[in-house]
């Protein structure tokens, strides 16, 4: 889930990143639905790692046998399939949920309410919504046109001040 949130790319773009995506900082994607591809930073101009760098530096230190070189892979080494993915994402959803419920506040058990609804393909809007520069958000989607991110991706009013 954090590789498909800090990527902004669809779960079957993220299923098959690989070790050898990722060259000279950055993690280099080929957009199954457009075919474009994209250079996705892992160090910022500093030197130091972006979050990306920082899971990456995070999956590769998993201790795992090696089947195969996916990012997204079982402790066996063997690669995630979309069902695979399902399964472990509504674990993943069910246990925060849980958790949640656990606190018996009204705030945690409305928290653990918009658990439950939230789905995998909610990732995507979130990220181009976080980022908060619709041409940067469209870009790391694959977008060629900025009114596709705004229409369907951005979920989130523009960011204004007040008058006072």
């Amino acid at each position: 889930m954090d590789l498909s949130y800090l990527t902004g790319q669809r779960p079957a773009d993220v299923l098959k990143m690989a070790e050898k995506d990722i060259r000279d900082g950055a993690l280099e994607v080929k957009q199954n639905k457009t075919n474009k591809r994209l250079r996705i930073l892992i160090d910022n101009a500093d030197g130091t790692r972006t979050e990306l760098g920082k899971l990456l530096d995070r999956i590769r230190a998993r201790p795992r046998r090696v089947r195969s070189l996916f990012l997204i892979a079982t402790p066996n080494g063997v690669v995630l399939n979309r069902g695979t993915l399902r399964v472990r994402f509504d674990a993943a959803r069910l246990a925060a949920a849980q958790a949640a419920e656990a606190a018996d506040t009204p705030e945690s058990l409305a928290l653990a309410d918009r658990i439950r609804q939230f789905q995998f393909r909610d990732i995507r809007p979130k990220a181009a919504s976080e980022i908060g520069d619709l041409a940067l958000a469209s870009r790391l989607l694959g977008h060629t046109q900025q009114e596709i991110t705004k229409k369907v991706y951005l979920r989130v009013g523009e960011t204004v001040k007040p008058t006072k």
